[in-house]
């Protein structure tokens, strides 16, 4: 018996049939206001404008996320998916514009705005496909005795389906479209289903994303496979990596990703994670050895608040600038190889470094970082960052006065050079910029500024009793 009823479902939902009514065939007008009621009872349902102030939580409690879902394909794509609908809607045309558009306040646009009083539903799957037979909208703030009720199983041969769609795109509610949607996945072959939707863009947009966000990772690669979208297919392949817990599975899992059908950029990242995380399980391995061990002295002064295993390249970075700052390039862990080995930019080692050497006073490095040689021997300092940014880092890191004098000095904008050094009380240095400008006036109003009977009160005194200086005021 079950047998049968299952084939008559399937005689029914497939595309080649439709139930029979006593309504003339051609009557594709009432069959675009049905679409339209249906539609409609769906929105009318979404919309409820008594209690926008009032927070939506999911079942178990907490706040309901906003949608990830692109609401610009739905205003842009919305006029082409009207030109192509079926020839049933080209011979309503007339009719069809008389039926007026209803917007929902719970629009995807309206999500995507950020306006903080509109909620929004983080599955609408759970509410939709509750039942076998019935339609639920997410209304969570009432009772589940309270849900109102939808019901689009009327909705049997496959024109009427599409129609459904076309009307639910026309009207740009994105929750309309999403319900919509999960009824002709659940009564759908997919091969109808994909067929369908890759002429309807908006459609197809609304339900990838929805896959995405649902996790219905079979689904989703099947209908990227079918359009053909092989790297949109390999990144989703790439995404599993996120739910491997287990360190040595995700660095097997990252190396068969390199072979994947990515481009030839996508490929290098890809090789670039691998090799990332293979250097963070040899890193990690040694260092909680010597931790455990107590054997190395700057674990013992400074213990890892956190594993290495899975951190961005930066922060593995500052970690071997912390850690592992003067052993050689030959080492995993030191910090020359993985600037040589991931192709670090220059901007990019100096600012890392700077913060790592910095926050453990490591003043002498520091010095280092920025100390050049030319081929005569002459050192000279030089920041590819710009030295205004090195004294920002360095005051952050409680660095002496002293420390953030030199640098001062070096910052080649004077006018830059004289705020940063009132704003961190540099005296010597903004004694020294004026004395260089030949301005008396900003000197001698610069000498209030400072303790009477300090040394730079008498550096002051100093300069403007010298006679040498032709002062420009």
């Amino acid at each position: 018996m079950s047998r049968a009823r299952a084939d008559e479902e399937e005689y029914w939902h497939s595309s080649k049939f439709r139930a029979f009514t006593f309504d003339d065939e051609d009557d594709e007008l009432s069959q675009l206001k049905e679409s339209k009621r249906a539609v409609n009872s769906l929105r009318d349902i979404v919309d409820d404008d008594d209690d926008d102030d009032l927070e939506r939580v999911s079942w178990s409690g907490e706040p309901v996320g906003s949608i990830s879902w692109s609401i610009k394909e739905t205003a842009s794509s919305s006029t082409s998916s009207l030109e192509g609908r079926d020839s049933c809607l080209q011979k309503g045309s007339s009719s069809y514009a008389a039926f007026p558009k209803q917007v929902s306040s719970y629009s995807l646009s309206s999500l995507f705005k950020g306006r903080n009083k509109l909620p929004s539903f983080q599955s609408l799957s759970d509410a939709l496909s509750d039942t076998g037979v019935k339609n639920y909208t997410p209304e969570l703030r009432r009772p589940r005795a309270e849900y109102k009720v939808c019901s689009l199983e009327r909705f049997r041969s496959l024109q009427d389906k599409l129609v459904l769609l076309d009307e639910a795109v026309a009207g740009h509610d994105g929750n309309v479209i999403t319900a919509v949607l999960i009824f002709l996945k659940r009564t759908l072959r997919r091969e109808i289903l994909f067929r369908e939707l890759e002429v309807r863009q908006v459609a197809l947009c609304h339900l990838i994303h929805f896959l995405k966000e649902t996790g219905e990772q079979k689904l989703l690669l099947d209908l990227l496979r079918f359009l053909d979208r092989t790297e949109e297919v390999a990144l989703s392949q790439y995404r599993e990596h996120l739910n491997i817990q287990d360190v040595e599975k995700r660095r097997e899992f990252l190396k068969g990703c390199i072979g994947l059908p990515f481009s030839a950029e996508d490929t290098s990242h890809i090789q670039d994670h691998y090799t990332l995380l293979e250097r963070q399980i040899i890193i990690e391995a040694n260092d909680r050895h010597l931790e455990t061990a107590g054997q190395s002295e700057i674990f013992r002064k400074y213990p890892r608040k956190a594993s290495i295993l899975n951190m961005p390249l930066v922060t593995t970075l500052f970690y071997s600038c912390f850690y592992h700052y003067t052993e050689t390039e030959g080492m995993f862990s030191s910090p020359t190889n993985l600037k040589k080995t991931f192709k670090i930019p220059d901007k990019q080692y100096v600012l890392t470094a700077l913060a790592a050497r910095a926050k453990l006073r490591a003043w002498d490095d520091v010095d280092a970082l920025f100390t050049t040689k030319n081929w005569l021997g002459y050192t000279k300092k030089k920041a590819p960052i710009g030295f205004h940014r090195v004294v920002e880092i360095l005051q952050r890191n409680n660095a002496p006065v002293q420390v953030l004098q030199e640098y001062v000095r070096l910052v080649e904008d004077v006018e830059t050079r004289l705020n940063l050094a009132t704003k961190y009380k540099c005296h010597d240095v903004v004694i020294e910029t004026y004395r260089d400008l030949k301005d008396r006036i900003q000197l001698t109003a610069y000498k209030c500024k400072v303790e009477r009977g300090s040394a730079e009160e008498d550096k002051i005194n100093s300069i403007l009793n010298n006679m040498q200086i032709r002062w420009k005021n």
